[in-house]
């Protein structure tokens, strides 16, 4: 049950027109009274012989206890108070004493006597609409700060008590939710989202990897965003609006939003604190990255894939093992990850890593204040997905994509453990959502690649498939049996024998790859392992053939062993299922 408590206005019959009319898209089915401030107040729904104008008056008769210059400019209150979509249909004498109890709990009409006027319209089987004159029966004005809060509180009582859909408690750190008005407006535009949800995203994806101020404006104006800036009289920047070419006001003039209005932290204040590098926190991006040398003939956006990795796998240890604000910082960047990787995959991945960066946008915020600096070398990352272009849906880009995706998935579901120790319940839903899209990304991302390398392995000599399954027994025991029976398993033996010819230990490898995080909770171990293994041994993601992996001893004098490359850690609570 979601209450909202909307601006207050000045024209009590006005909103009464709304409340009692067909609605924007004549939604507004059967306008009733279901309850008011004394349980009598006419209904112009039901009673063919009272008018709107009637139950105006009676409201505001209180401001008529007011003398000369005491009237309030803004004296009517309204709230909205709406159903989950799954939540059984209400009677009107439910909904009468869900408005009782949200007028009491807001300070409207606390129960003393003397509260406020007010009356509860039902005009739709979901949601009702509470209207009150904040002007008490006895001329004082009503008690409602922080009414908001007060009517979310109730709210959960109320779910409790009706057996209602549990709503998620917030913490005041989420963007804004669209108004009514601007989600009937992308209706009627035909737009999957609203405006507001547009921006937002776009603006996310401006700031991903970025810079400094003017590659901002300049990723802003290349998507297409009408720009406005705020200049103090000093000329010094003070903060931005932007809004959709296509998007005008009755006068055809474009709606400018401001990026504080879009989210908290895409205010430019906010913005400008991700590139804040305090000399003792500029870590080298470059410190997790292979060396481009071990992969000579990998293209640009590939690469860029690889590298993404490998700075993934080391903000996963930061979350894991760091502080609070470090660890914050890694999950605001993981944010600018998924943008990136939204922005420059493949058609057939994008939708779901577009909803997955969309839904992770939650998680990237809470009142733990994120350090920057140490997040440097996933921001790199991001900054590198975006110039290194769009990636192809095939080959190594491909690949390489699904081994993002997976390590990804890791991150996302990190982050939603580390909420969870924290109470963030709305932080650690959305991660675990933008996690559901994620693995159904990879899917979509990894379908060539793995049936290309499971072909390799089928093309092993039997002795050969025979020694790595040997080996598999050796280092995991307990698991072995399951994976040789997944899909993947000839896969996972292709990669094996990718290494061993290589000039790299496959037991030391998959020593190394089992024991950094748990494995018997995943869908597909052999997948999870085969991107481990070929990450860490810096095997090309899709050799097309047997002829493109390295002979033994081709790895290049004073690359990274492999065996004290990082791998991931066990994941906890919310568990890798993919």
């Amino acid at each position: 049950m979601i209450p909202r408590i909307h601006q207050q206005g000045s024209n009590t019959l006005g909103l009464l027109h709304y409340l009692y009319g067909k609605g924007t898209h004549e939604e507004h089915i059967d306008p009733h009274l279901v309850a008011s401030f004394d349980n009598m107040a006419p209904d112009p729904g039901r009673d063919p012989s009272v008018t709107k104008k009637d139950l105006q008056h009676l409201l505001d008769q209180p401001l008529s206890l007011l003398g000369p210059g005491q009237r309030p400019d803004k004296h009517v209150w309204h709230c909205s108070v709406r159903a989950a979509p799954d939540d059984p249909v209400l009677s009107d004498g439910q909904w009468a004493e869900i408005a009782r109890r949200m007028v009491a709990a807001t300070g409207i009409d606390p129960g003393d006597g003397a509260g406020c006027r007010w009356a509860a319209v039902r005009h739709a089987d979901d949601h009702i609409h509470i209207i009150a004159t904040l002007v008490r029966e006895d001329g004082r004005r009503p008690d409602h700060h922080r009414s908001g809060k007060r009517a979310q509180a109730e709210a959960r009582r109320i779910e409790a008590e009706y057996g209602l859909h549990r709503v998620t408690p917030g913490d005041g750190t989420a963007a804004k939710r669209p108004t009514s008005a601007e989600r009937h407006k992308a209706e009627r535009q035909g737009r999957e989202r609203t405006v507001r949800e547009e921006l937002r995203e776009t603006v996310r994806r401006a700031v991903a990897g970025v810079t400094g101020e003017e590659e901002f404006f300049d990723r802003l104006a290349a998507a297409g965003l009408l720009i406005r800036k705020r200049v103090a009289p000093s000329g010094d920047l003070l903060g931005y609006k932007v809004a959709l070419t296509d998007d005008r006001n009755k006068d055809g003039e474009p709606v400018f939003y401001a990026g504080s209005t879009l989210a908290p932290d895409l205010s430019l204040p906010r913005i400008r604190e991700r590139w804040t590098l305090p000399a003792e926190t500029a870590v080298s991006a470059h410190d997790s990255r292979p060396e481009q040398s071990v992969l000579p003939d990998v293209t640009g956006p590939a690469f860029a894939r690889r590298r993404a990795t490998a700075a993934t796998w080391q903000a996963l240890l930061i979350i894991d093992h760091g502080d609070d604000g470090t660890a914050a910082a890694q999950i605001a960047a993981a944010g600018e990850i998924l943008d990136a990787l939204a922005k420059t995959s493949a058609a057939h991945t994008r939708a779901e890593l577009r909803d997955a960066a969309f839904a992770f946008e939650r998680a990237s915020r809470s009142h733990i204040k994120a350090v920057r600096g140490y997040d440097r070398a996933l921001r790199q990352a991001a900054r590198d997905l975006v110039h290194s272009g769009p990636a192809l849906g095939r080959g190594e880009d491909g690949a390489t994509t699904a081994m993002l995706i997976d390590m990804a998935f890791f991150l996302a579901t990190a982050a939603a453990n580390w909420h969870a120790r924290k109470h963030h319940s709305q932080q650690a839903a959305a991660a675990q959502q933008a996690g559901e899209h994620l693995r159904a990304a990879y899917q979509a991302a990894a379908g060539e690649s793995m049936a290309v390398l499971r072909q390799r392995g089928q093309r092993l000599a039997p002795r050969v498939r025979q020694r790595h399954a040997g080996l598999l027994h050796q280092v995991l025991p307990e698991l072995a049996e399951r994976i040789q029976a997944e899909a993947g398993w000839l896969a996972l033996a292709a990669t094996l024998d990718d290494a061993r010819r290589a000039g790299h230990d496959p037991a030391a490898l998959l020593t190394e790859a089992a024991r950094r995080r748990e494995l018997d909770t995943a869908t597909s171990i052999s997948d999870v392992l085969v991107w481990r293994l070929r990450r860490s041994a810096h095997l090309p993601a899709l050799p097309e053939s047997p002829q493109d992996t390295p002979p033994r001893g081709s790895r290049r004098p004073g690359s990274p062993a492999p065996s004290n490359l990082p791998t991931p850690s066990a994941v906890t609570d919310f568990s890798h299922r993919r």
